[in-house]
Order: structure tokens, then C-alpha cells, then sequence
């Protein structure tokens, strides 16, 4: 999907076009293609970028949550003391399917103090709703399938 010249930065347009006007603190990109959208959002928006990555990746102190999703079940974390008192996040991944990994993402955010801005994704697979399981802020879908 990004391979071709040019795609990765229309998937960033299409995503920043959206959350014009939102009020964005940090996006957190969830390990680890997420990091690909994440990292250019973040850049295009000039706001923070926090990594959400797999058990023993971050250095430091870090905060743990539990995750699932269509595939598997897991561990997430978090460099403790990034996400505090109102700090306004985007949750941005690669895909959206059944919404499981999205959710468990946002309920730590808010479990810290933050809140949820939207979540982006680059493609969202339709037919598995994951949509349903992100009712607390907007979705944003680069792609739909």
C-alpha cells in the first residue's frame, strides 16, 4: 500500500487533513507499524510522539498494559510519566480491525490522565467493526477495505 512514490505522504495528508482544528498533544503510535504513520503525522502536525512498544524495548521506567485483539493477546508499555493530566493523544496503528489493541491503547491513556483526540489508521478493514469498539472519539481511515 505504501510502496509506491508518494503514498506514505497522501495517507499523511488525507489523516492530517481530518484532525485539522484538533487539539493534539502527542500522537502514540503503537508498536510497530504503527510507527510509520505515527512518526509522519506527528512531524506534520509539529506536536509529540510517544512509541507504544513491546515488553522490554523501551529504556527506563515504563508502564505496562494488557492488549487483544482478532489474532493474539500481549503486553504493551510505555515510557512512564509521558502521559499525564490532560495530555491530548491521537492513537494511530496501521490497521483497524477488530478494535482490541485501539481500545486497550486508549483506556491506559485515559487511566493516566490523558484523552483521547481520535485514533488513526492507515487501513481499516470494515467487514470486522473494530469501529464499534472506539466509540469515546473520532476514527480516522487513511483506507477502507
Amino acid at each position: 500500500m505504501l510502496a509506491g512514490r508518494g503514498a506514505l505522504g497522501e495517507v499523511v495528508s488525507t489523516v492530517a487533513s481530518q484532525v485539522s482544528g484538533t487539539e493534539i498533544d502527542a500522537i502514540l503510535a503503537v508498536d510497530a507499524r504503527g510507527f510509520i504513520l505515527g512518526a509522519s503525522l506527528a512531524d506534520r502536525l509539529g506536536c509529540g510522539f510517544i512509541m507504544v512498544r513491546k515488553p522490554g524495548k523501551l529504556p527506563g521506567d515504563v508502564l505496562s498494559f494488557e492488549y487483544s485483539c482478532e489474532y493474539c493477546s500481549g503486553t504493551l508499555e510505555v515510557t512512564a510519566g509521558l502521559i499525564g493530566d490532560g495530555l491530548r493523544c491521537l492513537i494511530a496503528d496501521d490497521l483497524l480491525a477488530t478494535g482490541g489493541t485501539a481500545r486497550a491503547t486508549g483506556n491506559f491513556v485515559k487511566s493516566q490522565g490523558g484523552e483521547i483526540a481520535g485514533y488513526a489508521f492507515i487501513l481499516e478493514i470494515e467487514v470486522l467493526k473494530g469501529r464499534r469498539q472506539l466509540d469515546d472519539a473520532p476514527v480516522i481511515s487513511a483506507m477502507t477495505c
